[in-house]
């Protein structure tokens, strides 16, 4: 016997007939010898009993060999049927494993997310929405990377990450691009500056003052530059630029420090204005408001966890 079943195993595998055995025909096999009988297997399997007998035969003639030795007193397994059996159980549970784990996928309210932020909400609004959301979903975990605005969207469009948040709307057509919050940006001065008696100064009166900007590739500083010129048709090399720092942290302490002022997301010095380190003076005829964007691929196959997060991130009150 155990000869007969070595010739079979390599006619069928010199033959490639594996492939064309189907799930049914396993089933069936699974129900024949856990059920004792054809009829009652095609009970079982809610097929009629020609049917359930046609899967075995196709079953056999797929693999050269009988499967199901048949007599008056039942049914056994052949030496073949066994292998099969034994291999088909098992391919019977893996299905149904994976059955499970993709349904947990779906009712899945936690899981990781990966996202790219811009200084401005990486810094000042992604913490108190962190903060939020472990309170109702503690089962989200974040992993944030902070970049500048042109790195974070190219951190998602390689994969990087799963989704950016960054203050402008980007142009790529890869991208999708979902309105979150406002923000303004407003002129900071120290608190004992010769402004801070004054409620508003004009636009030339900004050119003289030493004027600290952000670096290039900010959204910050393109949004202001951008405003300036289209609105107001004033160049960036119109302002008394005296330093270019790579945060709204560095440009803070600086203008505390005396270095200068600066124009800067009111996200940013809310805390210092609050506690009266910096100073906000208006720009008459300019309000500079801008939004802040989540982006992600269009491609990108959402989870539950996701679809939770963004709903919370939407619904997330923002003063400004």
């Amino acid at each position: 016997m155990a000869g007969n079943a070595l010739l079979w195993y390599e006619a069928a595998m010199k033959t490639d007939h594996f492939k064309n055995i189907t799930f049914q025909q396993m089933e069936a096999l699974i129900s024949l010898v856990e059920e004792g009988s054809f009829s009652l297997a095609a009970r079982k399997m809610h097929i009629t009993q020609p049917a359930l007998t046609k899967n075995i035969r196709n079953a056999e003639d797929y693999l050269g060999a009988h499967l199901v030795n048949r007599s008056s007193t039942g049914i056994s397994l052949t030496p073949e049927g066994k292998v099969i059996y034994d291999y088909v159980r098992r391919m019977i549970k893996l299905r149904e494993e994976a059955k499970e784990k993709i349904g947990a996928l779906g009712a899945n309210t936690g899981g990781n997310i990966y996202i790219g932020a811009s200084t401005i909400p990486a810094t000042y609004i992604l913490p108190r929405v962190l903060s939020a959301l472990r309170g109702h979903h503690p089962d989200i975990t974040m992993y944030i990377k902070t970049a500048d605005s042109e790195d974070v969207m190219n951190m998602v469009l390689a994969g990087e990450v799963e989704m950016g948040i960054i203050g402008k709307c980007p142009s790529n057509k890869k991208l999708e691009a979902r309105e979150l919050w406002k923000d303004r940006l407003v002129l900071a001065v120290p608190k004992k500056h010769k402004w801070s008696k004054t409620k508003s100064v004009v636009m030339k009166e900004l050119f003289a003052e030493p004027f600290i900007v952000r670096e290039k590739g900010s959204a910050t500083r393109d949004f202001m530059e951008n405003y300036l010129k289209e609105e107001k048709s004033v160049n960036l090399s119109q302002l008394n630029i005296c330093a270019e720092l790579g945060s709204s942290e560095a440009i803070k302490e600086a203008i505390i420090a005396g270095l200068g002022v600066s124009i800067l997301s009111i996200h940013a010095v809310e805390r210092e204005l609050a506690q009266g380190l910096l100073m906000e003076i208006s720009i008459q005829g300019c309000r500079m408001e801008r939004s802040f964007y989540l982006i992600y691929r269009h491609s990108f196959d959402f989870r539950a966890f996701h679809k939770t997060f963004i709903n919370f991130l939407s619904n997330f009150p923002q003063n400004i």
